[in-house]
């Protein structure tokens, strides 16, 4: 039998395990960015054990690697994985998308314009980690309205691995667009109630708005 104070540890370690997935899936940390047991423990309010189990799994999820020593850091994917994770992407997300028109309001939507706000204020202003929170929010605030959690749970691994490596998007390759902002795309076929408009709107966010951001990952890679 489990004792109350393993199933409160394991409780513990989930909670931490979910606030280090945010912070990656919303490019709060960056690819080689150590993390420390001790210093999270601290920084956390709790005991090393539960912050362990939570990184451990973060490496399982190949969001974060371990190195000889016990020394965990963020993971920078190759270009070559960054290339396998976006061609999913390109099929599952706008499918994420078109299911979650059935399941928005225009209070919903209206919320997510002010998201919008939020991410073009803070570009403006060069308040880059609140742009790719802003980001984040605006996609998976659609994503999650489409009432697939398995869907959402592949979704979040992958975005896990990718989200690190969005914090190279600034100031070096912004998303740029042909026409009006994808993000205006989306809101607009949400409010016609356009289910293909609104999947063809983020295939088209990931395509065009990564144009420049795929352009930089490859000169990098070359450098390299």
């Amino acid at each position: 039998m489990i004792g109350e104070t393993g199933i409160q540890t394991r409780s513990l370690s989930a909670q931490i395990y979910t606030h280090l997935k945010n912070q990656l899936m919303s490019a709060q940390l960056h690819p080689g960015d150590r993390l420390k047991i001790r210093e999270l423990a601290q920084s956390l309010g709790t005991s090393e054990t539960p912050v362990r189990e939570a990184l451990l799994q973060l490496v399982q999820d190949r969001a974060l690697e371990m190195k000889p020593g016990y020394y965990i850091r963020v993971r920078r994917l190759t270009l070559r994985e960054y290339m396998e994770l976006r061609e999913i992407r390109l099929l599952l997300e706008p499918h994420a998308a078109a299911k979650a028109l059935s399941h928005v309001d225009d209070a919903f939507i209206d919320r997510l314009e002010r998201c919008h706000e939020s991410l073009i204020r803070a570009e403006h202003e060069k308040d880059y980690p609140t742009a790719l929170m802003a980001n984040y929010e605006f996609h998976f605030s659609v994503y999650r309205q489409s009432g697939m959690p398995q869907l959402i749970e592949i979704l979040e691994r992958i975005w896990v691995q990718t989200g690190p490596l969005l914090t190279l998007l600034y100031p070096s390759a912004p998303p740029t667009y042909d026409g009006p902002h994808q993000h205006l795309n989306v809101i607009s076929a949400l409010r016609n109630r356009d289910a293909a408009a609104v999947a063809e709107a983020f295939k088209a966010d990931l395509i065009e708005g990564g144009r420049r951001f795929l352009g930089y990952l490859e000169s990098i890679e070359e450098e390299a």
